[in-house]
């Protein structure tokens, strides 16, 4: 039975069983492992890196791709599960985003089969962490102001470049960077390991204090190799992905975003 303090919007009616079934899992998951815990987490201002696991194993990350160990879930299957995490915790909603709708998706959609083979499967599990490296100091997020750029080094290529306000990168093992090319502007699947690559946390900051957010920068990085095949397709790629992410946002907020906000010089 629906419990009204449980269903303001009146959301039970319009889902199926199934779908009600997970959302009731994932419930289940947020108040065992999120409710009980956040309050520490968040006044230390700690990300549980152990739990990363256990929403791997719960099928959360990444769920609305298929293969690569991920689930395969529906987009309102995926709202779901965000609105559920939302309510245990914004930090940790964000932590499923980033590394599913953004790192995933990217390398997802857009990476070689290389680059699905070497990470989906370790992030999916949530053994391996993404980041995707678009916003800049001064440009934002809009690819039209970016000054992060990327040449040729004969078969590689090296990235110079600072970006802010990216999520998950000081932990992350894999970056997905946008850089500026005499061909465009172009996605590289980035390992953090790469020599050049740093990231440190933005500290301190009262909202999703279970999260983490970084400026990372890529200094003569190198040996990095190209994700995104068509670099006149940028705008259209950036938007694609940055999409998916939104499908856990409150649409209301959605809405107004993409009224007000400039996206290559355009309203989203």
């Amino acid at each position: 039975m629906t419990e009204l303090a449980m269903d303001y919007l009146g959301l039970d009616a319009l889902l199926s069983a199934e779908e009600l079934a997970w959302r009731d899992t994932v419930r289940a998951f947020v108040g065992d492992r999120i409710r009980p815990n956040i309050k520490g987490w968040y006044e230390s201002a700690h990300f549980p890196r152990e739990i990363t696991t256990e929403m791997g194993a719960f099928g959360l990350l990444g769920m609305q791709l298929h293969g690569y160990g991920c689930a395969g879930r529906s987009a309102v299957e995926y709202g779901l599960a965000a609105m559920e995490l939302e309510a245990g915790d914004s930090g940790l909603r964000t932590f499923v985003s980033v590394q599913g709708s953004l790192a995933m998706s990217a390398i997802y959609k857009f990476g070689s089969d290389e680059h699905k083979q070497a990470w989906l499967p370790g992030m999916a599990a949530g053994e391996l962490i993404g980041c995707f490296g678009l916003t800049e100091p001064t440009a934002g997020s809009d690819p039209a102001g970016m000054v992060t750029r990327a040449v040729r080094d004969g078969g590689d290529w090296v990235l110079n470049g600072a970006k802010r306000w990216i999520g998950l990168a000081s932990i992350a093992d894999v970056a997905v960077i946008w850089a500026k090319t005499d061909e465009g502007i172009r996605g590289f699947v980035v390992p953090t390991q790469t020599p050049g690559f740093t990231a440190t946390p933005i500290e301190p900051k009262l909202a999703m204090r279970a999260s983490i957010v970084a400026l990372s920068s890529a200094a003569e990085a190198d040996k990095v190799v190209s994700a995104i095949p068509s670099a006149q397709k940028i705008a259209k790629i950036c938007f694609m992905v940055l999409q998916i992410s939104r499908w856990d946002i409150d649409p209301h907020v959605t809405k107004f975003a993409a009224v007000t906000r400039l996206f290559s010089e355009k309203p989203l």
